[in-house]
């Protein structure tokens, strides 16, 4: 797992905070390289938020493998559907190809529970 500065830390939750009052939904973030097969480490994350598993968004971030994964629970992916985690990939992706990974984060998460609350 990457270390983020403490403002860094602060907008990340910050940014998770605001994802889960505006959907009812559990947002988590993991940003790191993964071990083994990405989409199988970040599937691994998401399992392990326990109880809190069917209703959550995972976002997995490795900068260094330029890679992001997003991870929905069954009653989380009733409002984010595969195509729109996509939509947020690819605008995570913009953000994090021009260095800012925080802010592609941010913007990811964001654009997540705009998504779901949308839907809702």
């Amino acid at each position: 797992m990457l270390t983020l500065t403490p403002t860094e830390g602060d907008d990340v939750r910050g940014a998770l905070r605001t994802a889960e009052r505006s959907t009812g939904l559990r947002f988590a973030a993991y940003l790191g390289p993964a071990i083994g097969p990405r989409r199988h480490f970040s599937e691994r994350l998401h399992a392990a938020l326990g109880t809190d598993a069917d209703r959550a968004v995972l976002v997995f971030v490795d900068q260094r493998g330029r890679a992001v994964e997003i991870v929905t629970g069954p009653l989380a992916r009733r409002w984010l559907p595969d195509a729109e985690c996509r939509v947020a990939a690819t605008s995570m992706a913009a953000v994090l190809g021009l260095g800012d990974l925080v802010g592609g984060l941010v913007t990811g998460v964001l654009l997540l529970a705009d998504r779901a609350s949308r839907r809702r």
